[in-house]
C-alpha cells in the first residue's frame, strides 16, 4: 500500500465504488478514520512473530475445543 494518506475525495470515491455513497459532510471524517486504521495496521505488520503459531480455540494438550469469544 502506498504511504500517502487517503484524501476526503478518495474516501468518497472508494465508498461510492462499494455501493456506500457518503454525504459530503462525512468525507473528511471517513478519510481520517481510514488513515488512523491504516497507521495502526502498519505498526502491527512490522511485528516479528518468528515461529509463533496463530492462537486457536483448540487445546491440543487436552484435546478440547473452546469456542468462547
Amino acid at each position: 500500500m502506498p504511504d500517502a494518506e487517503l484524501t476526503p475525495g478518495e474516501a468518497a470515491r472508494w465508498a461510492a465504488r462499494t455501493g456506500l455513497p457518503l454525504p459530503e459532510d462525512r468525507h473528511a471524517a471517513v478519510a481520517a478514520t481510514a488513515n488512523h486504521i491504516h497507521s495502526v495496521v502498519s505498526v502491527l505488520r512490522e511485528l516479528d512473530f518468528g515461529e509463533t503459531y496463530p492462537a486457536t480455540g483448540h487445546d491440543h494438550a487436552r484435546g478440547q475445543s473452546d469456542a468462547a469469544v
